[in-house]
């Protein structure tokens, strides 16, 4: 069952901080009492009480993160997508499902408040840009909800439409950073403060669906006539700051496309990682916001990715300097990966690490995709591989952990973290070494979908 959540989004600074706060001393409150009750118990008795004082702490951020909606609301998607270990292993799945609800549910928003919102964006009457649209939401995310609707011209479209208030809700989350980062890291402290600058930077672009409508135009002129990856067309010109029209798609959804068969996850995850993170390696530009809600498997067998609103460009240059460094990784070659690291400032000259830990750490994160091996990726696989490279609480990497991660790059990083997390939620085998060296190394294709990709490529070659 889809939970609903409220209707009203607090939109102030002081109202959004409040919230924030009064979430994070609760959480102090519940954790002292829970100290104060294990007193004297066994350590059975201990360990359950931890496990009840967590789940309830959980909650409470389920909860907060759902009804608050904007950055926080972001935060809450984001932990949804990787296994992390973040709760006792008895309560991970109850704790996911939870999470699922800020990812997937559609909120309460009534459609009069909605349409107004659509009238005055694009400064139209409903009636004039739509012949047909449907009053019932059919997805949510993060700061707006999608509706279905037709143009005048019999087109189906997808109307995606900002919730009202949240640009004021999400500024005021920006400005309660600080407050934030007390609320999460009491719970999670892998969240650093890293990951929540990053996302307060981007989180911004999202706001603007115009640019979001010639962004996703332009990324869909791009794979046209692929043989395996659409991306829907929008329509810029019925598009505004609040509102994005793009053509629709029918097809199935991320939870629908678990339930195939192994062969068929596995053609899946492979479009996926080539979309998501061969892109950047092909394109010099990549989506940043690997998410379940983003991936239709189309009726033609073609995989639709959905939203463009964090879709980030990189330089020649940077991209080249990500590629040296996976060929230097994927090789042992510790001293060439130290040296390139350095070189590019990534390390901190006040915290020692040597030529080794760097190699190591990269390969902790990013082995899944530079061992030249079959790996199924599940989502003990996925969180486990992103617990130990960011999370303080681990020994490992302590000195990696301070070094310099250049905003361009911790972009890209997280898009290979989220990446992996939603193929180890599918479930999927690949040999991704074999995969990924057509863009690292500039190798022949090694399976049959890199053999139409490479196709497709040759042809655009010859358009140009």
């Amino acid at each position: 069952m889809i939970e609903a959540v409220s209707e009203h989004v607090p939109t102030s600074r002081l109202a959004r901080g409040t919230k924030l706060g009064a979430a994070a001393a609760g959480q102090v409150l519940i954790r002292s009492k829970a100290r104060l009750s294990m007193l004297g118990r066994s350590a059975e008795v201990r360990e359950r009480l931890s496990e009840e004082s967590t789940m309830r702490a959980a909650e409470q951020i389920v909860t907060v993160l759902g009804g608050m909606k904007g950055v926080a609301m972001k935060l809450g998607q984001m932990m949804s997508i990787l296994d992390m270990d973040l709760v006792p292993a008895d309560h991970r799945e109850s704790f996911q499902r939870k999470l699922a609800v800020l990812r997937d549910s559609a909120p309460t928003v009534p459609f009069d408040r909605m349409v107004r919102v659509i009238e005055r964006d694009l400064r139209m009457p409903i009636e004039q840009a739509f012949a047909t649209f449907d009053e019932t939401a059919i997805g949510s995310a993060s700061i707006g909800q999608v509706y279905r609707a037709t143009l005048p011209d019999g087109t189906d479209v997808a109307v995606k439409v900002q919730y009202p208030g949240i640009d004021r809700a999400v500024r005021a989350d920006l400005q309660n950073l600080v407050m934030l980062r007390r609320f999460v890291q009491s719970v999670f402290p892998l969240i650093g403060p890293g990951v929540i600058d990053e996302l307060a930077a981007n989180m911004e672009l999202e706001l603007d669906y115009h640019r979001e409508a010639q962004t996703q135009r332009r990324v869909a002129d791009t794979f046209r006539n692929h043989p395996f990856i659409t991306v829907p067309d929008s329509f810029p010109e019925l598009s505004g700051r609040r509102v994005l029209v793009t053509e629709f798609v029918e097809g199935m959804n991320f939870e629908q496309i678990c339930e195939l068969d192994q062969d068929e996850r596995n053609r899946v995850g492979e479009i996926m990682y080539r979309f998501y993170i061969g892109s950047l390696y092909q394109f010099n530009e990549f989506c940043g916001d690997p998410h379940p809600g983003n991936v239709l498997l189309a009726k033609d067998g073609r995989v639709a990715f959905l939203d463009f609103g964090l879709f980030n460009a990189m330089s020649e240059e940077h991209v080249e300097f990500e590629l040296e460094c996976l060929r230097a990784a994927s090789e042992g070659r510790a001293d060439d990966l130290y040296a390139l690291l350095d070189k590019r400032g990534f390390l901190d000259k006040d915290v020692e690490v040597s030529a080794e830990e760097c190699l190591d750490y990269v390969l902790a994160a990013s082995e899944w995709n530079l061992i030249d091996a079959e790996l199924e990726v599940t989502p003990d696989v996925a969180g486990g591989a992103f617990l130990l490279a960011i999370d303080p609480r681990a020994s490992e990497f302590q000195g990696m952990k301070h070094q310099n991660l250049p905003p361009e790059h911790l972009f890209s990083r997280r898009a290979d973290f989220f990446t992996f997390g939603i193929l180890g939620q599918l479930g999927v085998s690949a040999n991704w070494h074999r995969i990924a060296r057509e863009w690292i190394y500039g190798e022949p294709p090694a399976t049959k979908l890199g053999e139409q990709h490479q196709q497709w490529l040759k042809s655009l070659e010859g358009q140009q």
